[in-house]
């Protein structure tokens, strides 16, 4: 379809024929019914890729792989330094653990359509757990292991799963974290119960077992008989992925099959320049939509080798990790966030670690989950001397929206953007009239609907919260970044538009926190706002107003709402500093002027609203700032 074709020849199909486009894509996936309609418009914006097809994306990651001669092949590579492992899988042992461990969950009743929690650590199981759901036609939710019971109680109320999956731990860095009095706690808070749980018990910690409802892992895989794989319609649901930090009623981004195998098998050759065979790292969590995409199904529906490292880009036990894993696996692309290399630099400014191991393997290094500063850029670039390629996208469209596509025709690299629009995405810089602007023009990065397969359809069980997506701006989908499109086409993504901050390439609500502390027995008001951070991005600060007549150490406070919001929402907010102030900086009506403060504690030149009561307070917010160390 798309050799030896320029980008902008591939581009300019994928967005002018977008159905014979990817119906030569989907000619890549093995179908078990044909579709009899690439694209289903009837019910817009609710579009539906491959309406009529029949799949099973097990089938293709897996048993495909192996019939086609890839048996012996390396499918997982499992690299864990947090407990000095190194695990080779093959297809065909993937292929039985997988139809084990789907003959355990049918023997617990688990059928097509059915859903399933999955939290667990970086270890093969929880790859393994996928691929069973996968396989049944029942449809995985799986919540990343460092979310507090609170957090996780939740999205058991809203995926309302029948069976729970996890480990009895998980180990980040030096530290051991027992995950089943996590679950167990998360299943008390829950309103929904699931009717069994299944605990795979890691030597660091044996997890306690209720009867009746608890089940050991290798116990019930010693007895299961293996399952085969159950065919789906495309538009089935796959998968459940919640986005992190929000409090509430979560928003269950769904994925389904036909769509989502195409994009994500296409994404590999196009954009990444992987072919079978090949080793591909993305060093993310399972818990994570990269970890979704590009650790389980995209390198498995091609046919690469996967590598799932359980452990840091620094103390695991240096800032010599990833060279490691690169150059002991053979490493041909490592797909990671900016803040991983962030850590390493800080770690080791002159990569001297780097000097120790051959990653002569390497061809690309890909960035994403936050905006790629230049200095990390620049760094990155000079100490390895390949193609650094910075590219965008959202836990919502599950696969890159822009990006260098280097099976393609690489572009000239401009540091601070990730190039340009991949195929199939038609992306557009609007004003909020949805009036397209003018190159160098700052506005509203949309993408122009129909969006293309692999993204999501809707939300879980909320078609209403789905179409705020979808009808901001009507035609288009409202990414809620902001950015522009420079002179040569390079898109230019600046940030959020709303209160979502990106804490190491995690996307989290500062309006979440704000809820938690303000259930501070003592506080009145306050405000989280995200400010710049080196390492991580960015990183929530807040201010608080206590309530009048308390009379305790500020301290003791501030630390109290720390603490609060790491038991609430998790260790990945980064809620570390706090500052009690006399008032907050509002609008007549009583608007907190979160905005300006962002940029007082950015130290970004700012003009006084004038619809501001007192502007008196802004030097609270610069003094308080100040104390703080911004």
């Amino acid at each position: 379809m798309t050799e030896n074709m320029s980008y902008e020849k591939v581009y300019e199909r994928s967005i002018t024929d977008p159905e014979g486009f990817w119906q030569e894509a989907a000619e890549d996936i093995k179908w078990n019914k044909r579709w009899r309609k690439v694209l289903d418009d009837t019910r817009k914006p609710f579009y539906q890729w491959f309406a009529g097809g029949e799949l099973n994306t097990c089938y293709n990651a897996v048993d495909y792989q192996v019939e086609s001669g890839r048996a012996d092949q390396v499918a997982v590579i499992y690299d864990s330094p947090v407990t000095g492992t190194v695990q080779k899988i093959t297809y065909r042992e993937l292929l039985d653990k997988v139809a084990n461990f789907a003959g355990v969950l049918k023997g617990k009743g688990i059928a097509k359509g059915d859903t399933v929690i999955i939290y667990m650590p970086m270890i093969p199981e929880a790859v393994v757990a996928m691929l069973a759901c996968a396989r049944l036609g029942a449809i995985h939710s799986v919540v990343f292991g460092g979310f507090a019971p609170h957090e996780l109680a939740i999205r058991i109320n809203d995926a309302k799963p029948k069976i729970a999956v996890s480990a009895s731990c998980g180990i980040e860095g030096q530290k051991v974290i027992p995950y089943k009095p996590l679950l167990d706690k998360a299943i008390d808070l829950a309103e929904h119960k699931p009717s069994a749980c299944i605990i795979f018990q890691r030597p660091q910690v044996e997890a306690l077992l209720k009867p009746e409802r608890d089940f050991d892992w290798i116990d019930e895989m010693s007895k299961a008989t293996p399952a085969e794989c159950v065919s789906v319609s495309a538009t089935d649901p796959l998968y459940i992925l919640y986005t992190s930090g929000t409090t509430g009623r979560p928003k269950g981004i769904v994925r389904d099959n036909g769509g989502h195998a195409v994009a994500l098998k296409w994404s590999m050759k196009y954009l990444y320049d992987v072919k079978p065979g090949e080793v591909y790292w993305a060093a993310s969590d399972v818990g994570w939509v990269v970890g979704h995409s590009y650790i389980v199904y995209a390198p498995l529906l091609t046919g690469c080798t996967t590598v799932l490292y359980e452990g840091k880009p620094v103390g695991t036990p240096d800032p010599g990790a990833f060279w490691r894993v690169i150059s002991q696996h053979g490493v041909k692309a490592l797909f990671t966030a900016p803040t991983a290399f962030r850590a390493i630099k800080k770690e080791d400014p002159d990569a001297s670690y780097l000097k120790k191991y051959d990653i002569s393997s390497l061809k690309y290094l890909f960035l994403a989950g936050e905006r790629l500063d230049p200095d990390t850029y620049n760094w990155a670039s000079a100490i390895l001397q390949i193609p650094v390629i910075d590219h965008w996208w959202q836990t919502e469209t599950g696969w890159g929206i822009a990006g260098n596509c280097m099976g393609l025709e690489p572009f000239p690299i401009k540091p601070g953007s990730p190039t340009k629009a991949v195929p199939g995405y038609n992306v557009k810089i609007v004003d909020f009239a949805g009036t397209e602007l003018p190159a160098g023009e700052e506005g509203y990065v949309v993408i122009k609907l129909p969006l293309p397969p692999g993204t999501l359809p809707t939300l879980w069980n909320d078609d209403a919260r789905f179409l705020e997506y979808v009808t901001q701006i009507p035609g288009y989908y409202v990414t809620g970044d902001g950015g522009y499109v420079d002179q040569d086409g390079y898109l230019f993504i600046m940030g959020r538009v709303d209160d979502v901050i990106n804490v190491a390439g995690h996307r989290l609500s500062t309006g979440a926190m704000e809820e938690i502390v303000s259930g501070h027995k003592d506080v009145a008001e306050c405000a989280v706002i995200g400010v710049d951070d080196q390492l991580k991005g960015q990183v929530p600060v807040g201010f608080v107003v206590l309530k009048a007549g308390v009379e305790r150490n500020d301290q003791e406070i501030t630390g109290e709402l720390v603490e609060m919001v790491r038991s609430n929402i998790g260790a990945v907010a980064c809620f570390k500093q706090c500052s009690v102030v006399k008032a907050l900086p509002k609008t007549r009506s009583g608007k907190i002027l979160r905005a300006t403060m962002r940029k007082i504690a950015n130290k970004q030149e700012y003009t006084v609203p004038s619809t501001i009561e007192d502007a008196s307070v802004l030097d609270v917010v610069k003094t308080a700032a100040k104390e703080m160390g911004l």
